[in-house]
């Protein structure tokens, strides 16, 4: 591998769960986070542009992008070269947009493209997971639109739904970070067994109101009772922004991944929606930014 190689990837931020489908679902976003790979002759260097940039500036060889970046090279029994890599980050870190799963997946392909051996999805996604534990967030990422996902037997099932083109996402993404480790914490070990049958019809429910278009469904297929409910003390608020949402004519409205952000799924009147949703939030002091995003239907772009 010679040096001065360099590949550059962009990857869509993802919103998982939508309300029902916990661990389940996930829908990649307009907002992306860019890797820019290059091989060097010694050593390695990271540097930060945007979101996160102070915090992850300093990490270097301990960088989840470079860390992915080994396991690639491992994986392709390809002895890791110099690597100097640049960070264009438009996704808030800690905020349930999935963010980390970014790195592992630009670290991931992009080693695999330096080294000339791109690797298939299911390669890519075997690679990711013990880096970022959850195939919800990194399958839209890596493939893009609305995609179920699955563990069996260490590998991950996935397939892409298909949605209808008049959804518009709103995040709405608050000045406080949740880890996802915290927000797994407030999770209970069990759940009353008509919560699981409540989550499972509407989850499937959702699934068949995309693939038929029925956007009247939306609402009542996203009603979470197994995680959200645990998570509304983490948050304070929340339950507010998504009743403001629903009630300011959004299709549906759910906490983004383990949050902070909460995401409406609107086909009219987004700027709206959204300034009535960060409104609530100002009215008990927390400070909220709006985007209105698409929806990314494509995943992982390569130059």
């Amino acid at each position: 591998m010679g040096n001065g190689r360099k590949i550059t990837i962009r990857v869509p931020a993802s919103t998982a769960n939508l309300g029902s489908g916990f661990d389940v679902l996930g829908l990649a976003l307009g907002l992306y986070n860019t890797v820019e790979m290059e091989t060097t002759s010694r050593g390695v260097e990271v540097t930060v542009e945007g979101e996160g940039a102070e915090r992850l500036q300093g990490e270097g060889k301990r960088s989840l992008v470079v860390r992915a970046a080994e396991a690639a090279f491992a994986h392709l029994g390809v002895t890791p070269p110099g690597l100097k890599v640049h960070l264009r980050n438009e996704i808030p870190l800690k905020r349930g947009l999935g963010s980390s799963g970014t790195a592992c997946l630009g670290g991931i392909i992009g080693a695999a493209e330096l080294t000339g051996r791109p690797l298939s999805p299911q390669e890519i996604l075997k690679l990711a997971l013990p880096l970022e534990g959850h195939p919800d967030n990194i399958t839209p990422s890596l493939v893009g639109g609305l995609t179920a996902s699955c563990l069996s037997e260490g590998e991950v099932r996935y397939v892409k739904i298909p949605l209808p083109e008049a959804i518009t996402v709103v995040a709405v993404i608050p000045e406080q970070q949740l880890s996802t480790a915290e927000a797994r914490r407030a999770l209970p070990r069990q759940v009353p067994f008509a919560d699981a049958v409540h989550n499972v019809s509407r989850v499937a429910l959702l699934v068949g109101a995309m693939v038929a278009g029925d956007l009247s469904l939306l609402d009542e297929a996203t009603r979470d009772r197994l995680h959200q409910p645990y998570r509304a003390k983490l948050l304070p608020g929340m339950e507010e922004v998504l009743e403001v949402a629903r009630r300011g004519g959004a299709l549906a409205a759910f906490l983004s991944g383990a949050g902070s952000t909460v995401v409406a799924l609107v086909n009219q009147g987004a700027e709206t929606v959204g300034a009535e949703m960060a409104e609530a939030w100002a009215r008990i002091g927390l400070r909220a930014e709006v985007k209105v995003l698409a929806i990314d239907r494509e995943g992982i772009q390569l130059s």
